[in-house]
């Protein structure tokens, strides 16, 4: 067994190595470059509209007032959204990123976040315009639907004559819904009650029951906790989207707006090391500190886990939140790619700053739980701890801020779960039909028990690879579709802000395109 398994954590290294080394990075990166420059910088030359659209609008009825039909929300999109990508990453992962690059890891991170966004922005509006209505009357839409349709809609020439993208892109559809699945199994389920389990316990711990050893290092209070936890998925995601958005949207606002007050505490109380913090950022992105390496290659270094970091926390070009997007009631494709720049901001410019800022700023530049000069971690702490530590830095009386940062961990990625078991449930759909959908959700909380008992990182390190492998093609179809997308742009700004009499554009399917056209018009 052992043998079995070190051969498949060398063939998962090798995979890795590529879906997240320069290929997959300068891919991801690139395709957001690309889509930047086509619409013209939009995330900039129109901040004030897509400000405007999204946090201008969030007490809007229309944005926030539930409805009695299968659609949800924009608000509740968004907040499906954030629940599946603000999760370990934006703690955990931040710390890990800052530990192995070190200050300068988390400028490149917000490089990825600000090119990000339009890369979410791109695949939330394909999302919309080829999003189609199921079996259950609920819109599903997703990368593999403009995939399918989107690529099929080109061709090119070979020897034979021209020929049609449609099989490639069905092909692409179709293994991009089955590593969704496996990533909704891994990082979307397995992973994220791990760290629910190992911080709960550490910081609530039961001697009564931790000391009961079931199997080998797994204790009694493990299981009783990942338990009650799939208990609780079950509760949530077998009620569906409905249910999922319901529950997100009271958790989401709760959790970011709780960890960024904190967070503010800390980097108040610290003031006078944010500007030091800042400067290392900036200089050590460029010149980075013996510790990672130094001269070109620590920047590679700080470059590649700051860009890899950041799309962690925030999925942009994975093509995963596009299908709670794409639930949304809105009928306007680049409203809701406006909302979809907003959560890269939320997620990474705002939630993982404020970690980085804790960990950079606690106890002081040259102290506390990290050294940003010298890269060095605090004696007895880890990449997993540093926040929690952070915090204790504070509030220190009875461990408060570890418990804090635990009760967030949970919050953070127990949601994660459950935007993770729409998005699975989603590809489920695409390959066997919404009808059969309940079968995986019953799966996906089967798999939640598996994560409270799990002692080695080989099943987050899978996840991590098939997470990586929606990226891929996913991107082709955003690539190959951003004439597509600069063209819905246009047509949204000439009708919306220059008050051109054009028709809009909406859906790719002429029936969806009359209905909902005649309903923009109404407004």
């Amino acid at each position: 067994m052992s043998n079995f398994l070190s051969q498949v954590e060398s063939i998962n290294g090798s995979i890795n190595g590529v879906v997240w080394g320069i290929f997959g990075l300068a891919l991801l990166i690139g395709t957001g470059i690309i889509v930047t420059l086509c619409t013209k910088f939009f995330q900039v030359s129109h901040i004030g509209l897509w400000w405007k659209s999204t946090i201008g609008k969030l007490f809007a009825k229309n944005v926030i007032g539930h409805r009695k039909d299968k659609q949800i929300s924009p608000f509740q999109a968004l907040c499906t959204a954030l629940a599946a990508t603000v999760g370990t990453g934006n703690i955990a992962g931040v710390a890990a990123a800052i530990c192995i690059g070190g200050a300068g890891a988390v400028f490149w991170m917000w490089v990825a976040a600000f090119f990000g966004m339009m890369t979410n922005y791109a695949e939330n509006v394909l999302g919309i315009y080829f999003r189609r209505k199921n079996s259950e009357g609920e819109w599903s839409g997703g990368a593999m639907y403009y995939l399918q349709d989107g690529m099929g809609r080109y061709s090119y020439k070979d020897h034979q004559g021209e020929a049609s993208l449609k099989k490639p892109g069905r092909i692409l559809a179709v293994l991009f819904c089955i590593f969704t699945m496996l990533a909704s199994f891994g990082i979307g389920s397995m992973g994220q009650v791990n760290k629910i389990v190992a911080n709960v316990a550490a910081a609530f711990d039961v001697r009564a029951l931790s000391g009961i050893n079931v199997f080998g290092e797994v204790s009694l209070y493990n299981i009783i906790l990942g338990v009650l936890i799939m208990i609780l998925t079950a509760v949530i995601t077998l009620g569906g989207v409905k249910r999922i958005a319901t529950v997100a949207e009271k958790i989401v606002p709760f959790m970011v707006v709780l960890f960024v007050i904190g967070s503010l505490v800390i980097i108040g109380i610290n003031y006078q090391a944010i500007i030091p913090a800042f400067k290392a950022i900036f200089v050590n992105a460029f010149a980075p500190e013996a510790f990672v390496g130094g001269g070109i290659g620590g920047v590679i270094i700080a470059m590649t886990n700051g860009f890899k970091r950041g799309v962690f926390s925030n999925e942009a070009g994975l093509g995963s939140s596009v299908m709670v997007h794409s639930n949304s009631s809105v009928k306007e494709p680049v409203q809701q790619g406006m909302w979809g720049i907003f959560e890269v901001f939320a997620d990474t410019m705002v939630v993982c700053t404020m970690t980085a800022l804790v960990v950079l700023t606690s106890g002081g530049l040259n102290g506390g739980v990290f050294n940003a000069k010298t890269g060095e971690i605090a004696e007895g702490f880890t990449d997993a701890t540093l926040v929690g530590g952070a915090f204790n830095e504070v509030f220190s009386w009875g461990d408060i801020g570890t418990k804090f940062v635990a009760i967030a961990m949970f919050l953070f990625a127990f949601t994660t779960v459950l935007g993770w078991s729409h998005y699975g449930s989603k590809a489920w759909e695409y390959l066997f039909g919404a009808k059969t959908t309940v079968i995986f959700r019953i799966i996906h909380v089967i798999t939640v028990i598996f994560g409270a008992v799990l002692t080695s990182s080989l099943a987050w390190d899978i996840s991590d690879t098939f997470n990586g492998l929606m990226m891929i093609p996913n991107l082709i179809g955003v690539l190959f579709m951003i004439p597509l997308v600069v063209k819905i742009t246009k047509n949204y700004l000439d009708r919306r802000v220059k008050k051109q009499d054009v028709a809009p554009m909406i859906s790719y399917d002429p029936e969806i395109q009359a209905e909902q056209a005649a309903e923009v018009g109404e407004e």
